[in-house]
């Protein structure tokens, strides 16, 4: 993917590279020299909301205001220093003063930050596909890391086609995933995300299922007319009303009949399940690293045509 030397924290600091930086001090007069960002994790917090990052074995130190874009100004809470602790956290060295005949590592993580917004805004564009690790989880949507700590935001109604009343329904804070550039702001220096493009149109979802099977699926709303049940993150079928039912549930259903014409799946509950319902497995259709345009609807059909125009 296009920023491949901006990856989400925590991926870079088991490598090999990133080891041969830290291991020693000649290493890391190296990356300073050089400009790298490694990564190390961060052990104590101190009472002055200093980082103090385990450089196997070596304690670097990132000073508050360096530890996150936006601190120094108050824009971003002292949170995002305490929450770093037991993490990794992606670093540029800042210079190695001795102390008492001591080398001292002083970190920035802020400097990191800054050279990775700085190459999103220059060398990205909508449409874009970036790695990403998902943060945490609001009733809105999902925050992912797209690189040092940068965080983006995945609204909810762009996280699948099938609809979730909440992003946990989809993700796992930790989790690894894909997303798509939907727009950048350079005045804010931040990127918005989109999900959904990546998981399929409706006739290559559908083309998993056949007639006749019956497969399981999850309720994902209930109207006068019918239940939807999500049969993958961007296929939903049509099955007939049922008051027992909760959103959310597990059920089993046998498909009557697929209709690409009319983009619709029209199912039978043959069961449902208590519990809460696991997560249905991510499948990408990735075809390169970019998108300019993508049409959900299958070719020929008479329903309303849906599309993202990067």
């Amino acid at each position: 993917m296009p920023q491949k030397q901006y990856l989400p924290e925590g991926i870079f600091i088991s490598t090999e590279e990133n080891n041969s930086y830290i291991s020693s001090l000649s290493g890391l007069a190296k990356a300073m020299e050089e400009g790298t960002i490694l990564e190390g994790r961060a052990i104590v917090c101190d009472s002055s909301h200093n980082l103090i990052v385990d450089l196997n074995g070596i304690s670097g130190i990132i000073p508050r205001n360096e530890a996150a874009i936006g601190i120094s100004d108050g824009t971003t809470r002292e949170i995002a220093i305490i929450s770093r602790v037991g993490r990794p956290v992606c670093f540029k060295v800042s210079g190695i003063p001795f102390s008492n005949g001591r080398p001292q590592v002083m970190l920035s993580r802020r400097a990191a930050q800054e050279e990775a917004v700085d190459y999103f805004l220059t060398h990205i564009s909508a449409g874009d596909i970036l790695n990403a690790r998902v943060t945490h989880l609001e009733p809105f949507g999902a925050f992912v890391d797209i690189g040092c700590g940068i965080t983006s935001l995945i609204g909810i109604e762009n996280i699948s086609v099938s609809r979730i009343s909440h992003p946990s329904e989809r993700f796992e804070v930790g989790q690894d995933i894909f997303a798509v550039v939907l727009a950048k702001d350079p005045a804010l220096r931040r990127l918005s995300l989109t999900h959904r493009e990546l998981l399929g149109t409706w006739a290559e979802n559908a083309s998993n299922f056949s007639a006749g099977e019956t497969v399981r699926g999850i309720v994902r709303g209930k109207e006068d007319y019918g239940i939807f049940v999500e049969l993958t993150p961007n296929l939903s079928g049509l099955a007939e009303k049922k008051d027992d039912l909760r959103e959310g549930q597990p059920v089993s259903v046998f498909i009557k009949s697929i209709i690409p014409e009319r983009m619709k799946i029209k199912l039978l509950i043959i069961d449902s399940f208590d519990g809460p319902s696991p997560h249905t497995p991510l499948t990408y259709y990735i075809n390169g690293s970019h998108i300019d345009r993508w049409v959900y609807t299958p070719p020929n059909c008479l329903s309303k045509t849906v599309e993202t125009v990067f």
